[in-house]
């Protein structure tokens, strides 16, 4: 096999042959979309006069807590986004 031929075979794959690659760049995504959402939630219970002081960072540490489960979901109900299967 010539150089140029493992060059194309390589590109040809892209980032979604690498499994480990793959997990953090949809990792990534699921941060970026959940912690706009935090950061919303958070800011509108910050301003708001009805809530106590302290419950937006109870509702940050309550998020910390849910992301990591929902993430967790997500790789068990979906693999094949996370860990895909390489076909020759």
């Amino acid at each position: 096999m010539s150089k140029d031929e493992t060059s194309s075979d390589r590109s040809s794959n892209g980032w979604s042959s690498s499994s480990v690659i793959r997990s953090v760049v949809m990792f990534s995504l699921f941060r970026a979309v959940y912690g706009t959402g935090i950061l919303v939630v958070t800011y509108l219970m910050a301003s708001g006069e009805a809530l106590p002081p302290w419950a937006p960072w109870a509702f940050l540490v309550l998020s910390m807590v849910l992301s990591r489960r929902l993430f967790s979901w997500m790789k068990r109900t979906w693999p094949d986004l996370f860990n895909p299967t390489v076909s020759d």
